[in-house]
């Protein structure tokens, strides 16, 4: 279960000031000083009351005199700033079932019901409303190959909720929630631990009820872009996604690169003969992820 960050300071400030702050100091989750520090800041942005509602009302001004306007707000993110190179800060914005986005997009696109773990640390505050549920599991990373189907000893540790106020900081990899709707409209403020090389840390989804590993989360702008460079064809493109699928550090990385050589493959049996390759590659989740994809084949 995360940990609660017991930080009491009746300090607010503005957004600018937490961004600065945090630029300078970092949040590093592997130093308890620092976790406490980046927490503290957190709390004292939750103080300040008006800056959320504030920034949205500006942001709706602006683009309602100009529609054209970049920016990074999404239906359910509002990122509110980077501070550094490896932290960012995002409110986020939790539906309740009589919410009218809810009832038009339904609970998945606000990732209710989905159990999850994370590939990066953060810390939450519940900023607004009653705040959203969680169903609370552990498990142990490092024995997971991370295949669909792989049995995992998930350990559930209880439901809680997001109150507002609260001040929560997620493990990576070992945090795993189920989150629930939110009673009422709810917001949570996070600061985000972002690295390069975070993107190629596994994040999975699970099933709790078969104790599986669901699928992968975890999907970057490099497997995308080889499997469309793959599909257009060309023999570079080829021989990168054949090198990729041999030596890549990144067990998901050679799965896209064989998912890609597979989609371009002359008929089954050349698609058979690039999984049963895989299979003997030496990495159990592009083994087991081959091996099913075989069966596939019929």
């Amino acid at each position: 279960m995360p940990l609660d960050m017991l930080i009491t300071d009746t300090a607010a400030i503005p957004l600018e000031d937490a961004i600065g702050t945090l630029a300078n100091t970092g949040f590093r989750p592997a130093e308890p000083d620092s976790v406490n520090a980046a927490a503290r800041v957190l709390r004292q942005l939750a103080n300040n009351r008006d800056f959320l509602g504030d920034l949205i009302l500006d942001e709706l001004a602006r683009r309602h005199r100009e529609e054209a306007d970049d920016n990074a707000y999404g239906p359910q993110a509002i990122m509110l700033g980077r501070a550094g190179r490896d932290c960012l800060l995002r409110a986020n914005i939790w539906p309740s079932p009589d919410e009218p986005m809810m009832r038009c997009s339904g609970s998945a696109a606000f990732v209710y019901g989905l159990p999850h773990d994370h590939n990066f640390d953060f810390l939450t505050v519940g900023y607004f409303g009653p705040g959203y549920w969680s169903d609370y599991y552990e498990a142990d990373y490092d024995t997971i190959h991370g295949y669909s189907g792989e049995k995992v000893r998930l350990r559930y540790t209880g439901r809680d909720r997001l109150d507002q106020g609260r001040l929560l900081l997620y493990r990576a990899h070992t945090d795993i929630h189920a989150q629930r709707p939110a009673d009422g409209l709810s917001v949570s403020i996070n600061i985000l631990q972002t690295g390069g090389g975070q993107g190629w840390l596994d994040q999975y989804r699970y099933d709790p009820d078969r104790g599986e590993v669901a699928g992968q989360l975890a999907h970057g702008a490099s497997e995308a872009f080889l499997r469309i460079a793959v599909g257009l064809g060309g023999d570079e493109a080829a021989d990168l996604a054949e090198h990729f699928a041999q030596v890549h550090p990144s067990g998901r990385m050679r799965l896209h690169a064989l998912d890609a050589l597979a989609s371009v493959a002359d008929g089954d049996g050349a698609r058979d003969a690039i999984w049963a390759r895989a299979e003997a590659g030496g990495n159990r989740m592009v083994a087991m992820e081959a091996a099913a994809r075989r069966r596939g084949l019929g």
